[in-house]
């Protein structure tokens, strides 16, 4: 079953973009790989050019098939599938699908009324920190820091 997840990027300028991602929105996943590799928001802003995302890696990488070719249970398969875990697969560049563009806001508060909501809706906001609003807390974005630290300690009781 899908964590599904949006990622947003606002601009110097105030606009907002935002992409969809279907596979692991949760903060231990999603979460901690735009916090640990996506602080540039020129490389962001990559990830909205590229438009919605099936599943998001530590890096952009280059187009590949998203069909496996090795068999499962194979260490071919382990060996393909730890390297498509390294990059992201997007719709559009790695499935050939259309429509997948991100979607423009023409600023934040535009983003919060009309975005595409999902259990986590991570943002790299213009103060160069993420953010996230996750399922159940009402539009509350807490920096990403924050949301480890609370989810620690929801962890820890």
């Amino acid at each position: 079953m899908a964590t599904r997840s949006t990622i947003a990027l606002e601009y110097a300028n105030g606009q907002v973009d935002q992409v969809y991602c279907h596979w692991d929105g949760y903060l231990d996943h999603n979460g901690r790989i735009l916090f640990d590799n996506y602080q540039d928001p020129f490389k962001v802003q990559r990830l909205m050019d590229l438009g919605d995302i099936s599943s998001l890696g530590p890096n952009i990488g280059e187009k590949h098939s998203f069909d496996t070719v090795a068999k499962y249970g194979t260490p071919e398969y382990e060996a393909e599938m730890e390297a498509k875990r390294q990059v992201c697969t997007f719709y559009g560049r790695d499935r050939g699908e259309s429509g997948t563009g991100a979607k423009r806001f023409k600023n934040f508060e535009e983003y919060a009324r009309e975005h595409q909501r999902e259990e986590y809706e991570y943002i790299l906001r213009k103060d160069g920190k993420w953010y996230v609003d996750m399922y159940g807390t009402d539009g509350e974005y807490l920096t990403l820091e924050d949301a480890f630290e609370l989810q620690a300690a929801q962890e820890a009781e």
